[in-house]
């Protein structure tokens, strides 16, 4: 067994929906620390699919028997989040060179606003390198299958909205 951190870490992002790239990342961050915090953020500036209750229940459910991981509604700056939590690191997955100048920008402003606070980048397997939420709500807009990129119990939720979802397009922000 890989010895923990013995230390705390948030996990941020809207997770709209979670998908297996993001799980992989939890799982990743479990393993190297005690405790992680799911934070979920409310994507005032996104166009949610799944309202953030329904998001974080989800999060709950296919992490649920991942001892120390715990997941919370975000609101407010992260690093508000993370100091009242006594978390000393941020994780941020990366899957491609496209999302590293982003993430580094925060990861840049989120440590002039907190230098005791590190952000770590974790990468997810090969498999899921691709998946983005932004893509899976794209591909349950346009009526495709998504059970190969989200946890099962998503996929059925997914599935249930796809015939409300009429005639209201995909929002493909950055996630």
């Amino acid at each position: 067994m890989t010895q923990r951190f013995s230390s705390l870490v948030v996990y941020p992002g809207s997770f709209d929906p979670i998908t297996l790239g993001h799980l992989d990342i939890i799982r990743r961050a479990h393993s190297l620390f005690r405790e992680v915090i799911v934070a979920v953020a409310d994507s005032f500036n996104k166009d949610p699919l799944l309202p953030i209750d329904e998001r974080i229940e989800l999060i709950e459910t296919v992490t649920e028997g991942l001892e120390g991981v715990r997941v919370e509604r975000l609101k407010g700056l992260l690093v508000d989040f993370a100091r009242k939590h006594g978390a000393k690191a941020i994780i941020r997955g990366l899957r491609a060179v496209s999302d590293f100048e982003y993430e580094f920008k925060m990861a840049w402003m989120n440590r002039r606003m907190a230098p005791d606070i590190e952000t770590i980048f974790l990468i997810p397997s090969e498999k899921y390198a691709y998946i983005s939420s932004s893509l899976v709500k794209e591909i349950v807009y346009l009526g495709g299958d998504v059970s190969t990129m989200v946890p099962e119990i998503v996929a059925r939720r997914l599935e249930v909205l796809r015939g409300k979802l009429g005639e209201k397009g995909p929002s493909l922000e950055h996630d």
